[in-house]
């Protein structure tokens, strides 16, 4: 029989709420990478903010999910506007990532910028290694969060992508994580058919 959840009929009391756990240091431990959420408001103006909580939903219709703060103004004018451009960071746009979370307004004057015709958003030119011209689809509110979900109807790739990621609190190069050996079994693909083998040597080659 399929597993069903729903929530739990009781609201719970205020002692409830002081034990919650507290989940950015666990969310911390998990590294992604990171993007800016750009979109223009009703009078051409942009409006931008760095965006971690990134992730695909669908292949086809091909559909992103972003998560972003209910009471961020930018959020505003995506819903408004029902559109955005989602630029993934390159590994040395450190600088663009602290300028959009910091909500500095004048932020689009200190980074390089185009809208290319049909875009979703600015796309930052300098700072992206791929960028995504979405459209919303739909919206969920939880919390003090509001997921977005959008379809993708452009995605514009730089060759060679070196992401810059996040995590612990700290920013990570892509290509000193790659610089990294890889495990003795992905050097020998016959370790992973050996008796006794590690699920995490399998590969699969397609």
């Amino acid at each position: 029989m399929p597993h069903r959840s729903a929530p739990h009929p009781a609201a719970p009391d205020d002692s409830a709420r002081d034990r919650r756990a507290d989940l950015r240091p666990f969310m911390a431990a998990f590294p992604t990478g990171v993007s800016i959420v750009t979109t223009l408001d009703q009078d051409a103006v942009p409006h931008g903010l760095t965006c971690s909580s990134v992730a695909s939903v669908a292949l086809d219709p091909p559909t992103v999910v972003v998560c972003v703060r209910s009471a961020s103004p930018t959020l505003a004018v995506v819903l408004g506007q029902g559109a955005f451009a989602l630029n993934l960071l390159h590994e040395r746009a450190r600088g663009a990532s602290d300028l959009f979370a910091s909500g500095a307004a004048d932020r689009f004057d200190r980074v390089e910028w185009r809208l290319p015709l049909g875009a979703g958003g600015p796309h930052l030119t300098a700072d992206a290694h791929a960028v995504a011209d979405c459209a919303v689809v739909r919206t969920l509110g939880f919390g003090d969060h509001t997921a977005v979900f959008a379809e993708v109807h452009r995605v514009t790739l730089r060759e060679d992508p070196q992401p810059l990621l996040y995590g612990l609190r700290r920013y990570a190069r892509w290509s000193d994580a790659a610089a990294a050996p890889p495990p003795a079994a992905l050097l020998d693909p016959s370790a992973a058919l050996r008796p006794g083998a590690p699920e995490g040597g399998t590969r699969v080659v397609r």
